[in-house]
């Protein structure tokens, strides 16, 4: 990374200008033990147990969208990144900066979803800040959550429980965040009815933890979709991924969308999804607990861990023939969470 560049869109999109950003400045001055594994909390061990740390900020553009806001963004995301530390979720501080003139009935609005999802994940926000800047100077509102979590007993999750001929499952379609808040924007002049998935998924991540041993590593493919996910799995690893096109669960309205804007289904943003990588011999127990909730009933295994292609992920193609998946590069739809 050039110290002479200066800051662009791109290094907020959670793709391959973020991970340079963290790991060539971030971390350069801010690496620790702790810090340093890049997972979506930090486990913090405690006397009486261990407690999982992590922290969130929401710019999204629209707030309102199909299907969500930015309060109930601001706590799924904060509540899923617990989860997919094998995390209980518990508690959530809540900072806000908001533009001066923004409307109070909004701001209302924001605070009641906000107050509804933590009731549907069973957290409390238990502390928060607030400040406010002259108009013009935050779009509305920014919000901040960090969560706090207790680490389910056993549980030990992450890129070195990764092996060859492990399963790869998602909890259903790919994409539908990323469509919603492109329907949304009235650059876009598209038609078509599509929510996103914004929702907690702590409820799951625990039905799973706590029936079943051979779960290696969850993560929520938010910002740079399940590419830029599957990607982080293998960086430096000794192993691949291969995914097969015809397993990938993609709304057809989401794939039309796609292709004439020139998008990838699989860089789009998820707000709702869980990638697992599991021990084979569990897969379809794991698929059976997620289809047991109503939102994952179109959970599937999409592909496996390889001892080939290490450090890549590939793709099966519907004809047969195999291409590989790159990290998010560029920003492809800014301001999305």
């Amino acid at each position: 990374m050039n110290r002479q560049d200066r800051i662009t869109l791109a290094h907020g999109s959670g793709g391959l200008q973020s991970h340079r950003l963290i790991r060539e400045l971030f971390l350069e001055y801010f690496g620790n033990e702790l810090l340093n594994p890049l997972e979506d909390g930090a486990i913090l061990q405690t006397n009486a147990n261990k407690l999982v740390f992590t922290t969130d900020s929401h710019v999204v553009k629209p707030l309102f969208f199909p299907g969500g806001d930015i309060g109930k963004l601001a706590i799924s995301g904060t509540v899923n990144d617990l989860a997919v530390c094998g995390a209980i979720p518990r508690w959530i501080s809540c900072g806000m900066i908001i533009e001066e003139g923004f409307a109070i009935a909004d701001l209302e609005k924001i605070v009641i979803s906000m107050r509804q999802t933590a009731d549907l994940a069973d957290v409390q926000i238990v502390t928060g800040d607030t400040k406010v800047v002259e108009k013009g100077n935050a779009d509305g509102i920014y919000i901040n959550t960090a969560g706090i979590g207790t680490l389910i007993e056993g549980v030990d999750l992450g890129v070195h429980q990764i092996r060859p001929g492990d399963a790869v499952i998602i909890n259903g379609f790919i994409g539908d965040h990323g469509a919603a808040i492109i329907r949304a924007r009235e650059e876009f002049p598209v038609f078509f009815e599509i929510d996103s998935d914004c929702r907690p998924l702590n409820k799951e991540t625990i039905a799973l933890l706590s029936k079943l041993d051979g779960i290696r590593i969850m993560r929520d493919p938010t910002r740079g979709g399940v590419a830029t996910t599957l990607n982080e799995f293998v960086s430096g690893q000794t192993f691949g991924l291969q995914i097969d096109e015809n397993k990938l669960p993609i709304r057809p309205v989401v794939q039309g969308l796609c292709e004439p804007l020139g998008f990838d289904p699989l860089n789009l943003a998820n707000e709702g999804k869980i990638l697992i990588i599991i021990d084979p011999n569990e897969a379809q127990s794991a698929l059976e607990i997620l289809k047991s909730f109503p939102e994952d009933i179109n959970s599937r295994i999409i592909g496996q861990v390889t001892g080939e292609a290490a450090g890549k992920v590939t793709l099966k193609t519907s004809i047969g023939s195999s291409r590989i998946i790159d990290m998010l590069s560029g920003e492809m739809l800014p301001r999305i969470c």
